[in-house]
């Protein structure tokens, strides 16, 4: 049996994001990043809008950790890519009301994003009208404009920190399906073709699995999660220039505000409409087969748990409905960015883009938890519930992390003040 120090289960954006900090902090350290496919990011970490998000969404009192995180996230981003030669785009991204009563919304994401570390130089309200001079072909009442967002390729980008990490030492096992067991004290990783791993600590960095290892080790028993396929149209070279930067909508139902398909602009100039959130049954829920061999499984954990409660809120099932037409029927999906670009036509949108699922969790009063969970417990760190704008602040969430397992008295940081890439660990821990 093999031992290690420290074993991170996942390797997408945040695994890797913890572990490029590890090797710095711990240089002498026997660490491990554990991935069950051939690469890094090979799912919601490299399937997403690409969007380095400015934190306005995020109301301060209740999501202050993920805010924060995306705030400084923009700027350490930033400043990896400059110095990686990777691309960061900065196109900046629109909020649009389509009626009076969405105004407030924006408003209240104005001040949101003030509150959470944005200039007025960064994010402002301006009418209908006057956005109309700048994007001509977009229909709005009014609109939030965010100059500090930006476009990226997390997958490249978490590459770049994998490689970054494995000079430093750190050890990258691909292609593992893993479960855990503890055993006297130890977490015991079984792997499909290898050797058990014994880890002195363990850090469940699983994105879509990360409730089920949770589980596995008898944490987080009050969660579940619920995981949701998000889907992509790829728009025709015509529309390319259709706008000068990302446009989203205020959500129609702000209890669900990942649902409504967004207008994308990606890194690369090519342009997108996504995503809708179809309910799959599978973390890796992308085909029918994956969600058949699953929905008897998944379904009875539902029900066995307060994600039941969900299924009786009548907007939750019309929700599912409504998605799932939108997988059907491109033209539902693409009607609904006409609303704020009515030059599209729906007819001319061939190929679908990449596909992501989320995995949202819900508590035992049958609700969505709206921002990250860390557990912390015998000598295992579990993060649940990691979605947007998880990918834009993975590197300062990671040094959060890491600076609670050391308050925790689970990992010792002996210098505070140690280089990290381009950063002083302190510096991002107490910003």
């Amino acid at each position: 049996m093999r031992e290690y120090d420290i074993v991170i289960i996942g390797g997408g954006i945040l695994g890797v994001s913890i572990s490029y900090f590890l090797a710095s902090l711990s240089p002498d350290a026997d660490i491990v990043v554990i991935e069950r496919e051939k690469g890094v990011a090979y799912h919601a970490s490299g399937r997403n809008t690409g969007k380095v998000h400015a934190p306005y969404r995020y109301e301060p009192d209740k999501n202050r950790l993920s805010a924060k995180s995306a705030l400084l996230g923009y700027d350490m981003w930033e400043k990896y890519a400059g110095i990686k030669g990777l691309p960061f785009k900065k196109d900046g991204v629109a909020e649009v009301a389509l009626d009076s009563a969405q105004v407030h919304t924006l408003e209240r994401y104005q001040k949101w994003g003030l509150q959470n570390g944005l200039s007025d130089e960064d994010i402002r309200v301006v009418d209908g009208v006057s956005f109309h001079k700048d994007e001509p072909n977009v229909q709005c009442v009014a609109a939030l404009i965010c100059d500090k967002d930006a476009s990226v390729d997390y997958r490249v980008l978490t590459q770049s920190l994998a490689d970054d990490a494995a000079s430093c030492g750190i050890k990258f096992l691909y292609g593992e399906p893993s479960t855990v067991n503890t055993k006297n004290g130890y977490h015991i990783v079984s792997l499909s073709d290898a050797t058990p791993i014994r880890a002195n600590l363990l850090i469940n960095a699983g994105g879509g699995e990360a409730v089920d290892i949770a589980h596995s080790m008898n944490v987080g028993q009050e969660y579940t999660d619920i995981h949701f396929r998000g889907e992509y149209w790829q728009a025709p070279k015509r529309y390319h220039r259709l706008t000068s930067k990302s446009i989203y909508s205020v959500p129609q139902n702000i209890q669900y505000p990942f649902l409504d398909p967004h207008w994308i602009l990606r890194y690369d100039g090519t342009c997108e409409v996504g995503p809708n959130a179809v309910l799959v049954f599978s973390p890796y829920g992308y085909d029918t087969k994956e969600n058949i061999l699953n929905i008897l499984p998944k379904t009875r954990e539902i029900l066995e748990s307060g994600a039941h409660k969900i299924l009786l809120d009548s907007q939750f099932r019309n929700l599912v409905v409504n998605e799932a037409w939108s997988s059907i029927s491109k033209h539902a999906m693409i009607n609904r960015v006409k609303r704020f670009l009515p030059a599209l036509d729906a007819g001319l949108f061939k190929s679908r883009g990449t596909a992501g699922i989320r995995s949202s969790v819900i508590n035992q009063n049958g609700r969505f938890v709206t921002g990250p969970i860390i557990l912390y417990e015998n000598s295992s760190v579990h993060v649940l519930n990691y979605n947007s704008p998880g990918a834009t602040g993975a590197l300062p969430f990671a040094a959060h992390l890491i600076n609670g397992m050391n308050e925790q008295g689970m990992y010792n940081i002996k210098q505070q003040d140690a280089t990290c890439g381009p950063w002083r660990f302190s510096d991002i821990i107490t910003a």
